[in-house]
């Protein structure tokens, strides 16, 4: 059994069901109402954001341990994963805002809705890393 490419699988599983807590937890915060409905949506999409932010940073550290440099990445991959980062960052702050703020109907569904935003920019993001790296 090849142990690196177990990690890095083990490590795009956690990455992906991060992926899926930060765009699905914004998404259904956006149709579901009540607020602490989408105070608990708003933990798990803190959760998904903070692991796509450890998860990421694994596989740089997978590579790292691997062959003693970090991937070789250019150009528009580059870009990608800037991208990515802010999104992470921007989300954490947005999510973690929702979760402890008492905002108002109207608030909450503009963060959400930028929530949702940034999810879907990650995800895109990360097809157009993938690709170019």
């Amino acid at each position: 059994m090849d142990i690196q490419s177990l990690a890095y699988a083990i490590t795009q599983i956690v990455h992906n069901f991060g992926a899926v807590a930060v765009v699905g937890g914004a998404a259904c915060a956006l149709v579901w109402r009540d607020v602490e409905v989408q105070r608990r949506l708003a933990s798990l999409v803190l959760a998904g954001w903070l692991v796509q932010a450890v998860s990421g940073a694994t596989f740089g550290a997978i590579s790292y341990y691997y062959y003693a440099k970090f991937p070789d990445i250019h150009g528009i991959a580059v870009a990608a994963l800037v991208v990515k980062v802010v999104c992470a960052a921007l989300g954490s702050v947005l999510a973690a805002w929702q979760l402890f703020a008492h905002l108002s109907e109207v608030s909450r569904r503009y963060f959400w809705l930028a929530l949702c935003i940034l999810g879907v920019l990650a995800l895109s993001s990360a097809a157009v890393l993938r690709w170019f790296s």
